[in-house]
Order: C-alpha cells, then sequence, then structure tokens
C-alpha cells in the first residue's frame, strides 16, 4: 500500500485515555505498516506540563499495554517522530506558541502544511479549538490541507448541534471536518454495504415487499464503568442511538449510490434520515421505551444499581436502556417497521442487524411446524459474522420443518488481519476519505428526529422510566413494542449456565 503525503497528526487532549487506548496504538499499527510517510510528525497537546521525553515514556507504556499489532520492535523508531506541547485551550497567546511549534517542526522534518488536527477533548471544547485555530490562521489551506477530526458527540441536543454547527462553518469548510463515529470503523459495519450492493440474491429483496421488519441490537454487558458524571448528562439515546445506531440504520436503509466516491454514499444515508417519520408526542409513550439497570446478582456476584453508581444522582432518570420503533417514509420502505434498542448490563455485549424476512404467502405445512420466517442477521460484534436462517426438512416421514442455519464468520479468514476501527478511520483521515464520517446535515437530521423524545422523556411526568435488573434484557414492557404481528426480539444469547453464555452465530 503507497505511503501518504507528509504531514503532521495533531492530538488534542493528548494526555487522555483516549490517546492512550485507541488513537497512538492506531497510528503506530499504521506506522509498522509502512503506511505513514518517512516525513511525519506526532504532535500531542494538552493542559498537563510534559516535555517530548516525559510524553514519549508515558505513551511507550501505553504501547506496550494497548498495541494490537504483533510487532513491538518498532516502539523506539516511531517515538522518536512524536512530541508534546502543553497549552491552555481557552489562552488565545498558547496558540500563537503552538503555530510557531508547528512551523519549528515541519522545518526541521521538511513538512508542508499538512495537518491533521484530532480532538480527543471534552465536548466543551469542540468550539473552541477550531476557532483558536482559525486566529492564528492554521485552518487556511494555502500551504496544504488542513483537516479537523471531532468525536462524538456532535451537540447534546438539537439546538446545541446547530449552534456547533454555526460555529465550526464560520472558519472551516465542511471537507475539512471528519466527524468520527468508531461503529462506522468496523469491518462488518462496512459489510453491510458490500452485502448488499454486491450480491445480487440480497439487493432485489431489500425492500417492503420482501422484508417484514428490521431490528437492530446494541447491548452491552458492563455498566457506566467509572463514566458516571458524562454519562448522566447523556443516556442511551443520546449515547448510541443518536449516532451509531442511526448511522447503521442509514446504512441498512440507504438507496445505491451512483458511485463509491465519499459524497455520493453520504448523501444516500442523508437521505434516509430525511425520509424518518417524524414521531408524534402523543405517539412517545408507545413508540420509545427507557428503562434503568437494577441492583443485580450476575455469576454469584452482586451488581449495582445505575443510581448507586459513582458520580450518579440517588433520583437520576438518566435512562441506561432505550428502544426505538419508527418507520421511513419511502418507496422502498414504506410501512416497514424499523426496531432499534441499545443497553447496559445486559446479558452480553452483541451489536447485530437482523433482517426478519415476510412469511410465504401460502404455508403449506403443519401449523406446528410454522417457522418464525427467514432471517438474515449480520454481526457486528463480536464473533463478526453472518447468519441466515431458513426452513428444511427434517429428516423421517413426514414434511416437518426445522430452521437450520447456514454461517460465516470473519475469524475464518484466518490469513487477513482486520485492523481496528479507530486505526481504519484514522488512516482516511490522513488519505482524506471521508465515506465513513458523518456529513452535518446527517447529525442534524438525526438530532430533529429524537427531539420529540428527548423532550417528551424530560417533560412528560406520564412517561415512565421502567427498572429492570441488571443481567437480563431490558425492561419487560419493551416486548410490547414489537407489535404481535412481528414476531418478539430476537435473543441470540442463551444462559447455559452460572459459567457463561452462549451466544448463536
Amino acid at each position: 500500500m503507497p505511503k501518504t503525503q507528509r504531514h503532521i497528526y495533531v492530538i488534542f487532549g493528548a494526555s487522555g485515555d483516549l490517546t492512550r487506548r485507541k488513537l497512538m496504538p492506531s497510528l503506530y499499527a499504521l506506522f509498522v505498516q509502512q503506511m505513514l510517510p518517512d516525513n511525519f510528525v506526532l504532535l500531542g497537546v494538552a493542559r498537563t506540563q510534559f516535555s517530548d521525553d516525559q510524553f514519549r515514556q508515558e505513551m511507550e507504556l501505553a504501547l506496550h499495554e494497548f498495541n494490537e499489532i504483533e510487532d513491538d520492535t518498532q516502539i523506539e523508531d516511531f517515538l522518536q517522530k512524536v512530541y508534546y506541547q502543553p497549552i491552555k485551550y481557552d489562552d488565545a497567546s498558547a496558540y500563537r506558541l503552538f503555530e510557531s511549534r508547528l512551523e519549528k517542526l515541519r522545518k526541521e522534518a521538511h513538512i508542508g502544511g499538512n495537518t491533521v488536527f484530532y480532538l480527543s477533548t471534552p465536548p466543551s471544547l469542540y468550539g473552541v479549538i477550531p476557532a483558536q485555530l482559525a486566529a492564528v490562521g492554521l485552518n487556511k489551506q494555502d500551504d496544504g490541507w488542513k483537516r479537523l477530526v471531532i468525536e462524538k458527540p456532535f451537540g447534546y441536543d438539537l439546538e446545541s448541534a446547530l449552534k456547533l454547527k454555526e460555529q465550526l462553518l464560520e472558519n472551516w469548510t465542511e471537507d475539512q471536518l471528519y466527524r468520527i463515529d468508531h461503529y462506522l470503523g468496523k469491518e462488518t459495519v462496512q459489510n453491510v454495504f458490500i452485502t448488499r450492493f454486491s450480491n445480487g440474491i440480497f439487493e432485489p429483496l431489500w425492500n417492503r415487499n420482501y422484508i417484514h421488519h428490521v431490528e437492530i441490537t446494541s447491548a452491552e454487558s458492563i455498566g457506566i464503568e467509572k463514566r458516571g458524571g458524562y454519562y448522566d448528562s447523556s443516556g442511551a439515546l443520546r449515547d448510541m442511538v443518536q449516532n451509531h445506531l442511526l448511522q447503521v440504520t442509514g446504512l441498512v436503509a440507504m438507496e445505491p449510490p451512483s458511485s463509491l466516491q465519499a459524497d455520493a454514499i453520504r448523501y444516500e444515508i442523508l437521505k434516509v434520515f430525511q425520509s424518518l417519520r417524524p414521531l408524534k408526542k402523543e405517539e412517545i409513550k408507545h413508540c420509545a421505551i427507557r428503562g434503568q439497570y437494577l441492583e443485580s446478582t450476575i455469576k454469584n456476584e452482586k451488581v449495582t444499581a445505575y443510581r448507586d453508581e459513582e458520580d450518579v444522582p440517588p433520583d437520576s432518570v438518566t435512562e441506561t436502556y432505550a428502544a426505538l420503533k419508527f418507520y421511513i417514509d419511502n418507496w422502498r420502505w414504506g410501512g416497514v417497521p424499523f426496531y432499534v434498542r441499545t443497553g447496559k448490563r445486559l446479558p452480553t455485549r452483541v451489536t447485530e442487524v437482523v433482517i426478519h424476512f415476510r412469511q410465504t404467502p401460502h404455508f403449506l405445512f403443519s401449523e406446528k411446524c410454522v417457522t418464525p420466517g427467514n432471517q438474515l442477521i449480520i454481526r457486528i460484534q463480536p464473533d463478526e459474522g453472518i447468519l441466515i436462517k431458513f426452513g428444511m426438512k427434517k429428516p423421517g416421514e413426514g414434511y416437518n420443518v426445522e430452521t437450520v442455519n447456514m454461517d460465516f464468520h470473519y475469524a475464518d479468514l484466518a490469513n487477513q488481519r482486520i485492523p481496528p476501527a479507530y486505526e481504519r478511520l484514522i488512516n482516511d483521515t490522513i488519505i482524506g476519505d471521508t465515506t465513513l464520517f458523518a456529513r452535518t446535515e446527517e447529525l442534524i437530521e438525526a438530532w430533529k428526529f429524537l427531539t420529540p423524545v428527548l423532550e417528551s422523556w424530560k417533560n412528560d411526568p406520564d412517561i415512565p422510566l421502567y427498572g429492570y435488573p441488571a443481567g437480563t434484557w431490558g425492561p419487560e414492557t419493551a416486548d410490547n413494542l414489537i407489535e404481535e404481528a412481528d414476531g418478539n426480539w430476537r435473543y441470540p444469547c442463551k444462559n447455559l449456565s452460572n459459567d457463561g453464555i452462549y451466544c448463536e452465530l
């Protein structure tokens, strides 16, 4: 694979956990695979008062702990390209010093103006840092490209998202902005696109004539992991549905793009979001379910209730589980319900898309042998793969039908390394590929769609917050979200014993 253009990669918030666990290991993996140019500089920026050598020592420890490529022999060579600059984020004079440091590093490494600015910072700085960079001219592209990478969340609600949009576009162009969603960097999320458009057997069936309903699940067995302060101001709907799961919905529901160009693909996803049927406030109680995990015992260990977690108020009404039913009002999907759910402290960690095909119009076999219908299951994590469920004749007399599986696991590609999501996305920010990054319009449409839910959950006391014991599949009432004619949620995992959980794929 050809090396990329000479550039400086700048990480704001470089002393934070994301840099140690994901960003630095990803850049090192690209370095080992010779996907970075020889003239490359990585500059860490944060409030912490590190020298270059102190920062390198911290990153060396991080690379030995979190390195995801089986080669640690080049760490020392990589760290020679790593530098550090302390900064006060709201101090204009600090950015003049920062600009001078950048210019010095460029001259020493014979690098032009090509620069990636990665904001691994609290969201409150997403408007501050880009404005300060622009104030010293670091948004201008007359000496090379400039790219700004922003972590989620893009706003807290529609109002704040629109404000942030205005702040960013005041000094930066849309093609300079890379809003990163690590879900879109997962190989199997991208494979939704390939499965649909590279196979003649799927796309002809991918519509309301053959698909009965679509189900998207993202379950986590862990709790909030000492992130009570952040999570309680966010909740499952903002943390998972507004970005990750609606983006997956966009890939599932989009029309075939005119080309593989980034703008063509992103435009089709935007059209899906624009076609989401608005949720009326009087419907929220019945089409949006929220829950919060309660104290429980899992594998003989006591699990704390959400309200007893560190930094969570004892009267918190923040949801740790969210489930939605909605429709996409266009020709392809008219009348097909989409069901989305996500939650903390569920039985296992699993993210998957389930395409439920319609039953045959005339079932010839005994009613007692009626199968749940054909399903196409795209497993995003873990045990990445694809599963097709269909009916086969049971051996013996008669025409008894049994559902069987035909499956593929990515792990079967033993000789092919699958890059982690951040590694793929960071490389895309360097080569300038925006395909897997959300456009501003997509995020605004997502906030518009979810605003009635957020406002109703906040202001309507008649909408309950359901409790569910940790280790279960969420509030029992969520089962009623799926109409009887649509069957039930797919529960891919079965408790075999206190020792473990078996997941089908």
